[in-house]
Parts: structure tokens; sequence; C-alpha cells
């Protein structure tokens, strides 16, 4: 196995070269083991490896530390000594979303990847409103969509069709497949996309069958698959943790967990390239200032009521916009909450230093304190 084959390329070769001058050699992440890492060197050598306190500390934020994808510079540990991440280098590509809850932090599903294939079927999954944020999310990340609908042996033809028409009709530039893993329908097609050093991670609901269609990739049940509900057509979802695999006639593939919340971590600017239609609609508003309501000449409210424009779309895109522009209030928030506690502790870094500076002055001794003994 070749650092090509692992996804390395000149830009990466380029931001290693002052780690490489330190003996440190470029690895893979793999697996996140929450303390340790796995990482995968060249010649497929793996190593259970820790991070450097450095890396750690100069990390603004969780998003910045190392993740599944990323390419480190790694100081091979000899002895009992540990193999530890020095570096990290910059990243390609991050595919990212909020971190569930109420917090303003950024999680990253997965590191300098080339695409980013969702897996959703024609069923009890399919919901276009959630596939819009994945497209807004994917085209912030810098990679390229493809979406899978699978389980298509448990839908009609018809229901396939629609699903996948529905799903091309907002986002023209992605890839879409009717597949099933159990079928082998479109498996090969998949493949196709897999050719050696392209990175490419599974996404989308529990229980859509990514495994499934990873282990009909592989070849093998690398991945543990759980019982289908006859009813819901669903499956228990078995993967718990991301890892990236190499797929043994090319391609890196990461899996990940099912996700239930698809929440924005984008910019406006990423939203209306993805809502290009409803961006251009605005334009043609009487009023520049159109809130798209009850406001006379609105183009957008006329596209709606002829049928030209889908008022659900229209609903998802307000809620998106909503839903960044809050975030955006958080960020700008939590940078200032940031700003004022390191200020804070500068205050008191530098009120010590004086305390300790004034305090070692009060012990040294006074010139003729002690006397000379006499002989």
């Amino acid at each position: 196995m070749t650092l090509i084959e692992l996804g390395w390329n000149p830009e990466h070769a380029k931001a290693f070269a002052p780690y490489e001058k330190r003996g440190w050699v470029p690895a893979r992440l793999i697996r996140d083991n929450k303390i340790t890492y796995g990482a995968l060197l060249e010649d497929g050598d793996e190593y259970e490896v820790i991070m450097g306190g450095k890396v750690y500390h100069d990390a603004s934020c969780d998003a910045e530390l190392p993740a599944v994808g990323d390419w480190v510079a790694l100081e091979i540990g000899t002895g009992d000594l540990d193999t530890v991440i020095r570096a990290r280098l910059p990243r390609q590509t991050c595919f990212s979303r909020k971190a569930p809850g109420k917090t303003s932090e950024e999680q990253v599903i997965a590191a300098n990847v080339d695409l980013v294939c969702i897996v959703t079927d024609a069923g009890t999954d399919f919901n276009l409103r959630r596939m819009e944020r994945y497209f807004t999310l994917i085209a912030r990340s810098g990679a390229r969509a493809i979406v899978l609908v699978n389980k298509s042996d448990l839908h009609s033809d018809e229901q396939n069709r629609e699903a996948a028409e529905a799903i091309r009709a907002i986002s023209p530039d992605a890839k879409v497949l009717i597949t099933s893993a159990r079928e082998g329908q479109n498996v090969k097609a998949i493949r196709e996309f897999l050719t050696p050093g392209v990175s490419i991670t599974f996404v989308g609901s529990s229980g859509v069958g990514k495994s499934s269609l990873i282990n009909a990739l592989l070849g093998d049940e690398w991945q543990e698959e759980g019982e289908v509900n006859e009813v819901t057509g669903k499956g228990r979802h078995t993967t718990t943790a991301r890892e990236l695999m190499v797929l043994p006639e090319g391609g890196i593939l990461i899996d990940n967990p099912g996700i239930r919340e698809v929440q924005m971590w984008t910019d406006e600017t990423t939203l209306r390239e993805k809502f290009s239609d409803i961006e251009a609609l605005a334009q043609q508003c009487k009023f520049h200032d159109c809130k798209h309501g009850t406001d006379a000449g609105c183009a957008i409210r006329e596209a709606v009521q002829s049928g030209d424009l889908s008022p659900e779309r229209f609903e998802g895109y307000l809620k998106l916009d909503e839903e960044i522009d809050h975030l955006k209030k958080r960020l700008k928030k939590r940078k200032m909450t940031i700003e004022r506690r390191n200020k804070r502790d500068h205050r008191i870094k530098a009120r010590n230093l004086a305390d300790r500076i004034d305090y070692e002055r009060e012990q040294k001794p006074k010139p003729g304190a002690f006397p000379y003994d006499e002989d």
C-alpha cells in the first residue's frame, strides 16, 4: 500500500515537508478511540497513537483536533515510548455539522473526503428537507455529493423512481442511484467512484442499509448488520464509531454511525448557492427589501401560488436561513465570551507575576543585614 493509495497528493506533501526534516512520518487516521487513534502508514503498517500536548493546546476548539480522515505527522516511538501525533496537516475538505444539542460547536464527520454519499430509501426515511440540509453541508465541505436510494427491493419501481427524481430536482449536480445491497443493484456503479486514492464517506439515518452496502463493496462481512424490522424495513444500525477502510480494489471508505440531527454548520453564501432558484426569484421582487410575505410585487409568493415553487422548499429555505443566522449570533457571543475569559486570565497571570516578583524582592537579604562574624 502506498501513500497515494491512502489519498496522499502533492498538496499534502508540501504541507508535510517541514516535519519530514524532523524525522517524523506521514500517516492517515483511520479510527478515533477517544483516548488513542488508529493510524495507517505507508506499506499498510497500523499504529495505535496518542495526541501530542502541543497539538491539543494549539487547537482553539474540538473541531481542530485530529479526526478520522486527517493526515498527521507521527513521531514513531521506540522501546516503551508511545507513537505520538506531533502535527495535523491542513484539511483539503472537511464535512461537518453543528454538534447535536444547544452547543455552538462544530463536529467533524470526515476529513479529506472527495465524495459524501448520502444513503436513504424511498420509504419512511425519505425526506427532501433533510436532503437539502445534507446538500448545503456538502457544498461547504468542498466534497461532491452522491445519493443512494437504497433498499429498492422493499419498494415499487415507481416509488423508487419518484424519490430519485425528486432528489435530482433539488440538487441537479448530485449523482443519484437506486440501489439494493441485498440484490446487488447498482453496487458496481458505486465501485466506479472508488478509484485508488479517492475517499468517500457514507452518511444517513440509522437502518437505511449503509453497513449492507459497505459489506457489498468490501466483499465480506466487515460490518455487523442488525436485524431488519418487517414492518418498517429498518435495521438496528450497528456502526458505533467512525472508521476508515481501504478497499481491496482501490478507494478509501469512511463509515459513520447513523445521523439523527443534520444541523447547519455553514454560511449564508453557501445556502444561497444551494437555493439559487429562490435567490433568482428574490431578485425579481418589486422591492429590494421584500419580506416575501404580504409585500406587493413579491416574485417568490407569486411562484408559490402558481405552483412554480414548492411551498415546502421555500419554508425549508427560511428555516435553514433562520438556523444559520441563529448559529452566527451564538458563535459571535461565544467568541466574545472567550475573548473576555482570555483577557481575564491574562490579567490574573500578570497580577500573579507581579505578586511573585514583589515577594521575591522582599525575600532578598538587604545589604548589611548579616554582619561578618568576628574572628
